[in-house]
């Protein structure tokens, strides 16, 4: 991979100490040379991988300050293009098997083998959450990551454990997981300096109100796949009702991939329009309302083997004509980048482990 790669990514890094930072040069060139290995099979040799456990245990390290001039190397390529940056966010979990697993933390409720009596084994998974944020150009290519958030739960509580106890919409969002999309979205957004060239791409993860605010705050765009049936116009009717007056503005094909890297092709029919978005009504005191475009694209004849493809978008960009739905459906199409960055990340993790 060469010497030049490693101080282009390491250049804006600083870990406070210059044995330091040549020790993260020294490992990331070692990484590099032999990816998806494990520590000691990458450093070829036992003095070299004992170091390595010493910079992952030092106090001064982590992992904002590892990704640091990561962060500011794709800055650079961001500022070296021209047009919009797609920022692509998700988050993923990296699972351990460990005998004390309250140390590292849990990621989730896991559902096992079934039971004698009928009921399903359920256990909590032990591990770490990362929630990323990568930039690639409208045509796929990555420009690197943008901001990133590691995390795990001291005692995991499942989301419907806790809407028995309390309407989940009547939480400030400072007080949920959730408030790492906007912490993403500000901090990306920061890091290129050009918030109108950003358009920050999300699953139904990301179909938060606040998130839209945020957007409009920063005067940068967002286009995110929606799980919710808002409020819409005057407040006396939703999304759905209204898009399901629009008539087609005609076809489109699109190319995808699946979880697990499957290509997959879909004939759409596509809707959009502009309307009144409402804030929930728990927070409508808060936040005000908001004027976003619609898409919504249902396949049709779809193939038996796969659910059919039914995407329901919500942005801030501007979707006047048939074209331009089209344009932002072809962009929604490319955060599978993000799932392939994920599934490689696991890959080499599994191979750590």
């Amino acid at each position: 991979m060469g010497r030049n790669w490693v101080e282009a990514e390491t250049s804006g890094c600083d870990l406070g100490d210059v044995r330091l930072n040549r020790r993260l040069e020294a490992m990331l060139e070692a990484l590099g040379e032999r990816p998806g290995k494990s520590l000691p099979t990458a450093f070829q040799d036992w003095s070299n991988t004992k170091a390595a456990y010493r910079f992952f245990s030092n106090g001064n390290v982590s992992e904002d300050k590892i990704l640091e001039g990561h962060f500011a190397a794709s800055a650079l390529r961001i500022r070296a293009t021209d047009g919009p940056i797609l920022i692509l966010q998700d988050t993923t979990e990296f699972s351990f098997k460990r005998s004390n697993p309250e140390k590292v933390g849990f990621t989730g409720i896991s559902t096992g083998r079934k039971q004698s009596e009928g009921r399903h084994q359920k256990h909590a998974v032990c591990g770490l959450l990362m929630h990323a944020s990568l930039a690639i150009t409208p045509e796929g290519l990555p420009l690197g990551l943008t901001a990133a958030k590691f995390w795990s739960r001291s005692k995991f509580k499942g989301t419907a454990a806790l809407k028995r106890k309390i309407n989940p919409t009547r939480v400030p969002i400072e007080q949920k997981e959730s408030m790492r999309w906007l912490d993403n979205l500000r901090l990306s957004t920061e890091l290129t300096g050009t918030p109108e060239r950003c358009v920050h791409v999300g699953d139904r993860e990301s179909d938060i109100y606040e998130l839209y605010c945020l957007a409009e705050e920063l005067g940068t765009g967002f286009l995110v796949r929606s799980c919710v049936d808002r409020l819409a116009e005057d407040g006396g009717t939703t999304i759905a009702k209204v898009m399901a007056k629009v008539q087609s503005s005609g076809t489109h094909e699109v190319r995808f991939r699946d979880a697990q890297g499957k290509d997959h092709c879909a004939v759409l029919s596509v809707r959009h329009a502009t309307m009144t978005v409402r804030p929930p009504i728990g927070k409508q005191r808060k936040y005000r309302h908001q004027e976003l475009q619609i898409i919504h694209a249902e396949e049709l004849d779809p193939p038996e083997s796969r659910a059919p493809v039914f995407w329901k978008l919500i942005t801030n960009l501007p979707v006047a004509t048939h074209a331009e739905a089209v344009h932002k459906l072809e962009w929604y199409a490319l955060r599978w980048k993000i799932e392939t960055f994920f599934r490689t990340r696991r890959n080499s993790h599994c191979a750590d482990r």
